[in-house]
């Protein structure tokens, strides 16, 4: 269930990166209009995280996720009534921003470090892989409907999705192993820990604090800046404008980035079966470096046609797009132990801030440029950067699994202390 809350995050998501032409050509907006709508999503996205965390702590996954769908059912729904551009950043920018965030990566922390002990890396590659699946399921289906009944009808088929998870989860996602009467897996009933029932926002606001004081959480929180930057806030919402500007058709480019939802899928898992065997730190490096040489090259590969060159790039890159995930999550917990779900919360904070900054900039570049080549170029460099600043991060001594969540200011000191 928490895979099919993610696959459905992801697809709400994808959507705006299909319908850029379609809203230039209806209301005359620029690229760097619909952009800012964009990096608001995205920026919401990430900022919505860490406190959703805590909140789950508070209300429970359940209840939250399904107050997040209802957001983003409101949210899709209402663009079809718009006229001006304040009301797409109001809309999609806002309320499907804190919907979708509300269902992100820190759900992946939370559930499994709630529900696994062993396999941790392996699980949680196979839920963030929950993303690339609903882009994979939804930007051809998005972009099909799109050219055959305009975007509103893919606004409101996005509306219909959210709606009809909700009683999914309510009836399917359990907060805790204990509500099934079971273990978590490889673990024991003391890893089952009581959540924290007071002080969400306090606890989101101190997990921000303790990681702050801690240069791993910092070199963590730049390199996933990067990442936001060079794969949901670039390629996502500006590869297809981009592929339609050498000609090719948009359905076309659509189905390349669908494709890299495919391949993200194994490469998601496979990344965190690695985590589970291979020093984080050396994944982290290869992903980045890859990753910006792979951009370098990107704007040589745009045709018209389809070439065999751009398909090898997709492959590529989707087998890259959240590798980066499962070891972040490791090195996340190594230093900060039961914290590191509201932690791993402001990290990828950073991702999607890293994505608000690529979704405008990428606008903003296409239409003073006249291309996107520059944007490319800027993101590989600074994957460079990413992966010189993943294997400067010192290996932490590991928590113990069933280590509570600190609740007053000593515990706190201590926790930070103890790591």
């Amino acid at each position: 269930m928490t895979f099919l809350a993610l696959v459905g995050a992801a697809a709400f998501r994808a959507v705006p990166g299909v319908l850029i032409d379609p809203l230039r050509d209806e209301f005359g907006w620029s690229v760097t209009t619909i952009s800012a709508a964009v990096a608001v999503n995205m920026a919401l996205y990430g900022l919505t995280a860490p406190f959703a965390a805590a909140l789950m702590e508070r209300f429970g996954i359940r209840r939250v996720v399904m107050c997040a769908l209802v957001v983003v059912a409101v949210g899709s729904g209402l663009t079809v009534f718009m006229t001006a551009s304040w009301q797409l950043i109001l809309l999609w920018g806002v309320l499907v921003g804190l919907g979708t965030g509300s269902m992100a990566l820190s759900l992946v922390a939370t559930v499994t470090g709630r529900w696994f002990v062993a396999r941790r890396g392996l699980v949680s590659g196979i839920l963030t892989a929950g993303g690339a699946t609903g882009q994979l399921v939804f930007l051809p289906l998005v972009a099909a409907v799109d050219a055959q009944w305009g975007w509103r009808a893919a606004s409101l088929g996005t509306t219909a999705a959210a709606v009809a998870v909700i009683p999914l989860v309510a009836w399917l996602l359990r907060d805790r192993p204990r509500d099934l009467g079971v273990l978590p897996y490889g673990g024991t009933a003391a890893d089952d820990v009581d959540p924290v029932r007071t002080g969400a926002a306090r606890n989101a606001v101190r997990g921000l604090v303790e990681g702050a004081k801690k240069r791993p959480f910092w070199l963590l929180a730049g390199g996933f800046f990067i990442c936001g930057m060079s794969t949901n806030g670039l390629v996502q919402p500006h590869f297809i404008p981009a592929a339609h500007d050498h000609g090719m058709p948009v359905t076309t480019a659509a189905g390349l980035l669908a494709v890299v939802g495919l391949f993200d899928i194994a490469g998601t898992i496979f990344s965190g079966w690695l985590t589970d065997r291979v020093d984080p730190r050396l994944l982290l490096l290869a992903y980045y470096a890859l990753r910006g040489l792979s951009l370098f090259a990107l704007p040589t590969l745009f045709s018209a046609d389809l070439q065999a060159s751009m398909v090898a790039f997709i492959v590529f890159y989707g087998l890259d797009w959240v590798a980066t995930v499962p070891p972040t999550l490791a090195l996340c917990r190594e230093h900060f132990g039961a914290r590191a779900p509201v932690v791993f919360g402001w990290v990828f904070a950073s991702h999607q801030l890293g994505s608000a900054v690529a979704a405008f900039g990428g606008g903003v570049i296409r239409d003073v440029t006249g291309s996107y080549d520059l944007a490319w170029f800027l993101a590989g460099g600074l994957c460079m950067l990413a992966a010189i600043a993943s294997i400067s991060i010192r290996r932490g001594v590991p928590f113990p699994a069933e280590t509570a969540l600190p609740t007053d200011p000593e515990e706190a000191a201590a926790a930070q202390a103890h790591g």
